[in-house]
């Protein structure tokens, strides 16, 4: 699918490394664009999930396209490579299905329960000619979960729940079960006619594109992120008010939130010239690519394309307006406009906007409830941002630069990085 858009150039002085437009990531611009070398928009928009831009885009979508994109910097930051479930390997291209004549008669319902069943069948086959060892694989595409993962997903809407056993049982797979039986319980699949092997298709992917070496910023983090959204959902006087749309874009939001985020914050990407902090003009930079990565795996997998054009770039702007929201330098901001609305008891969630500010702060609660969970799942994430900032201080000390606030583990401890970032 192509799309044009119409708006000011870009006046940048650093071109995008090329490395990046020869992979899943990248953006087509005309050739009087300064940003990308003036690559030939036909050629990148024959590739899958490509999108065309005129010579003037400002906001520009960062498309995932053939591969992974590791992000780098002047100073040759890289990113280690993306996790290794051995499932994620499986090529979904090869997974077109041909109904047979009895097929086509059959129910819609029959029929998809059948494309589930042989991706099954395939990903049994595929694991047996890798050699990797049959064990009792988790049915979760039927929603056929087992044993202890099972009994933990009956227990999801509590705030003690262990995203870290889950994880565990689920063989790393988290994100994908947790979002899918979310949304699936819901009948949000039903409602919205979503495809279930494009949407597990998505899911897999989006688990994909976190880096499974951060070690607090990946996967993990974006189902506990998904599982207290899903708490929050489900307080009763947003229980009664929230729709159908507000409850998928909400679990979708959390779900990406920090997707395909590097493991450095933003004043790292702004200091060491990256070119995210260039294409965002250092707004928002994270922000701005977890939204531009997930509406790129929307449009690749085509989740949404059955939707009716407007609905579809609604849902992705809206989805983006969430996730924005989670950048943590706009705090005050949204705090001050909460703080109003409760001063002056004017919150009326029957109003489209009033539910949508409120999405937002739920996932901005979410994004960062883990001090409020219990002690054992609280000291866990500690432990893990702490690892995660003193990794970035490393960086910075190895190329001479300054180092950030709490990144430094001489001068910092676990317990002093908590009190200066939750208070």
């Amino acid at each position: 699918m192509e799309v044009c858009y119409q708006l000011p150039v870009l006046p940048l002085d650093r071109p995008v490394p090329k490395h990046v437009l020869s992979r899943r990531g990248a953006i087509s611009f005309s050739s009087s664009s300064s940003l990308f070398g003036a690559p030939d928009p036909r050629q990148l928009s024959q590739r899958r999930g490509a999108i065309s831009y005129d010579s003037s885009d400002q906001t520009a979508l960062y498309i995932r396209m053939l591969g992974d994109v590791r992000v780098r910097s002047r100073v040759g930051f890289d990113p280690e490579g993306k996790g290794s479930y051995s499932y994620l390997c499986i090529d979904f291209r090869t997974l077109h299905w041909t109904p047979s004549p009895e097929d086509s008669a059959g129910p819609v319902s029959g029929r998809r329960l059948r494309r589930l069943l042989s991706f099954q069948r395939y990903l049994h086959s595929s694991r047996l000619l890798r050699g990797t060892p049959h064990l009792n694989p988790l049915h979760i595409l039927d929603e056929d979960y087992t044993g202890q993962a099972k009994c933990m997903l009956e227990r999801v809407a509590t705030w003690n729940f262990d995203i870290f056993l889950y994880d565990r049982l689920t063989n790393g797979n988290s994100l994908v079960t947790l979002t899918f039986h979310l949304l699936n319980q819901y009948g949000l699949l039903e409602l919205f006619q979503l495809d279930m092997v494009k949407l597990w298709r998505f899911l897999v992917m989006v688990q994909e594109d976190y880096h499974s070496l951060n070690p607090y910023h990946n996967a993990v983090h974006a189902a506990d992120v998904t599982q207290a959204m899903y708490c929050y959902l489900r307080e009763p006087k947003l229980a009664k008010s929230l729709t159908s749309c507000d409850i998928l874009l909400g679990l979708l939001a959390a779900a990406t939130h920090d997707l395909d985020h590097p493991g450095v914050n933003q004043p790292f990407l702004i200091k060491t010239n990256h070119y995210l902090a260039k294409l965002y003009r250092n707004s928002s930079v994270l922000e701005n690519h977890h939204w531009r990565s997930a509406v790129g795996l929307l449009r690749e997998t085509g989740l949404f394309s059955h939707l009716p054009a407007e609905d579809g770039l609604k849902m992705e702007h809206q989805l983006g307006s969430l996730i924005l929201a989670t950048d943590i330098s706009r705090q005050n901001e949204y705090l001050g406009k909460f703080r109003t609305h409760l001063d002056q008891d004017d919150l009326c969630l029957s109003n489209a906007s009033h539910r949508h500010f409120i999405l937002q702060m739920a996932l901005k609660c979410a994004d960062i409830c883990n001090p409020c969970r219990p002690w054992e799942l609280s000291k866990q994430w500690s432990e893990k941002v702490t690892e995660e900032f003193f990794h970035q201080g490393d960086i910075e000390k190895k190329h001479r630069l300054e180092v950030s606030p709490l990144c430094d583990s001489q001068s910092n401890s676990m317990a002093n990085i908590q009190i200066g970032t939750f208070l």
